[in-house]
């Protein structure tokens, strides 16, 4: 077993002793795609879960709202970003601003609909003034996204900036140096790319985005 999915079910077997009996904990592959209503129900869950979430005392204070992800929960690929800003704050879904829209805009290049993909962040509640998010923070929230990669169990993870590459491949690597290769993020492959709120700021490294978008469909179809 991974040390992603080992962290994972640790994670889903202490909300379990917590009193959350109803958590489906997958096993391997096979078997979470043999129990997909059991899956989703632990998505519900573990998105209520989030919900309540209250580790991260300056987020708790300053949030309107956990932005736990959105989309197909059958999806092939995940989009991972850093955290939520304002607009995603205000709506409780991740990417609905200008960036989110950049990203559909993206999608809907690559062939997809934003329905088909899943779109989740490192952090599920907005730093203060879009702050870098704390060791701390990332430490509380990150099991989050780790259950929710598990349950999923996606084909490829798109990491979006350097902020989510940095934290799914434990590196300190930049986002130059990552993107452009293929990465195992156990067992399922990991390409990075730039985070759409920067190539707003800077349009003209479009071209290299929709290159490693072009490698995540070329990793889709060979699947």
């Amino acid at each position: 077993m991974s040390d992603a999915r080992y962290h994972a079910r640790l994670f889903l077997e202490t909300l379990r002793e917590d009193g959350v009996e109803e958590i489906f904990i997958p096993l391997s592959h096979k078997k979470a795609s043999q129990t997909r209503d059991d899956r989703e129900g632990s998505l519900i869950i573990l998105r209520k879960e989030a919900l309540r979430c209250t580790k991260c005392d300056e987020l708790v204070r300053n949030r309107h709202s956990v932005v736990f992800g959105s989309g197909n929960i059958k999806a092939e690929l995940i989009f991972v970003g850093e955290a939520p800003g304002s607009e995603e704050d205000r709506q409780g879904l991740p990417f609905v601003g200008r960036a989110g829209q950049l990203l559909t805009k993206m999608i809907e290049a690559m062939g997809f609909r934003r329905d088909d993909v899943y779109i989740a962040n490192v952090l599920k509640c907005r730093p203060p003034q879009n702050r870098s998010p704390k060791p701390q923070e990332i430490e509380n929230c990150e099991p989050y996204l780790t259950a929710q990669l598990a349950l999923i169990q996606p084909k490829v993870i798109c990491a979006l900036g350097a902020f989510a590459a940095q934290t799914l491949l434990k590196t300190d690597i930049p986002i130059s140096s990552l993107r452009g290769k293929t990465h195992d993020y156990h067992g399922i492959s990991l390409i990075c790319t730039f985070h759409p709120a920067y190539l707003l700021r800077n349009p003209e490294e479009k071209r290299k985005a929709w290159e490693d978008l072009k490698k995540v469909k070329a990793l889709l179809e060979k699947k």
